[in-house]
């Protein structure tokens, strides 16, 4: 069976095509063949204008044909297709569903944020982390960062807030959103009980490439603040030059370090696990789970 996965973002659009193989006493493999990301940064318009303009829907449409061309290339049997803060939030999100489906057949749902964490947590993390210890998910977005707290092998809490990458470029978040996550954390997270931090996003993915920590292995909060000091003062295109980053990585991977930094600190948490996973993993886990 291949299942493919499209995840619509603020700041890129991606798309994940897996093969499941199955193993011997009933285990399966997720073998990838596919991924491609298109820097769509829908996210600029949205959270600065409120709607989608006419260059980003070309973008968007010629994205989900590229896409739907893929998807079909490679035999996929079974796909989803979601948008997260940008379309949640632009006021002509739901017409630009109707054309892509109407041009490419392919329906896009826009989920919430809450739903943003579970398909993070409950459809890959759940299976890989040790039961005994506690551990706060932390997803950075390009409108969103999505939080949940996990004591005891149970997922107790989860919340997104609307504070991501491309929003604090936009000087869209306010010091009432910062407060709102540290009372989530404080409410949340017993400081008296050590909590490991697990990171997704590109953001993140891309600073653990940069430390050369092997895989597995945690970043600690040091390490993200050395980046930060190494990273904030420089322009946009010096970061390009010294760090070989494209552009779209160059401008939000600050903002996205100071993300991470604040809610590691906020709950005491010394190190950060990055499995290198994201929203269209969650997702293929979730319709594989739903078929079987």
């Amino acid at each position: 069976m291949r299942i493919g996965a499209i995840d619509i973002g603020s700041n890129a659009a991606r798309l994940v095509i897996k093969e499941v193989i199955k193993q011997g006493k009933g285990e399966v493999e997720f073998s990838k063949l596919t991924y491609l990301r298109i820097p769509l940064r829908l996210g600029f318009d949205v959270f600065e204008t409120g709607i989608i303009s006419d260059y980003r829907k070309e973008m968007l449409l010629n994205a989900m044909q590229t896409f739907g061309t893929l998807l079909k290339t490679y035999d996929v049997q079974l796909y989803r297709a979601c948008a997260t803060s940008a379309l949640r939030d632009a006021k002509n999100g739901k017409e630009m569903m109707k054309v892509v489906k109407k041009k490419t057949g392919i329906s896009i749902e826009i989920i919430s944020g809450d739903e943003e964490a579970a398909l993070l947590f409950e459809n890959y993390f759940a299976e890989h982390l040790d039961a005994g210890k506690n551990y706060l998910f932390i997803d950075v977005g390009g409108g969103s960062t999505e939080l949940s707290f996990l004591a005891n092998g149970e997922l107790k809490v989860k919340q997104s807030f609307n504070i991501g990458t491309i929003r604090l470029l936009k000087n869209q978040v306010t010091e009432k959103d910062w407060a709102a996550v540290k009372k989530y954390i404080l409410d949340n997270c017993p400081l008296a009980v050590p909590v490991l931090a697990v990171g997704s996003g590109g953001n993140i993915n891309k600073i653990f490439s940069l430390s050369r920590q092997k895989n597995g292995k945690p970043l600690s909060v040091k390490i993200l603040k050395e980046f930060y000091k190494k990273l904030s003062p420089l322009s946009v295109a010096e970061r390009m030059h010294e760090y070989q980053f494209r552009e779209d990585r160059a401008d939000v991977i600050v903002p996205a370090l100071q993300i991470f930094i604040n809610v590691m600190r906020w709950a005491d948490s010394d190190e950060i696990l990055v499995p290198k996973v994201g929203l269209a993993d969650g997702m293929i886990q979730a319709l594989y789970n739903k078929a079987i």
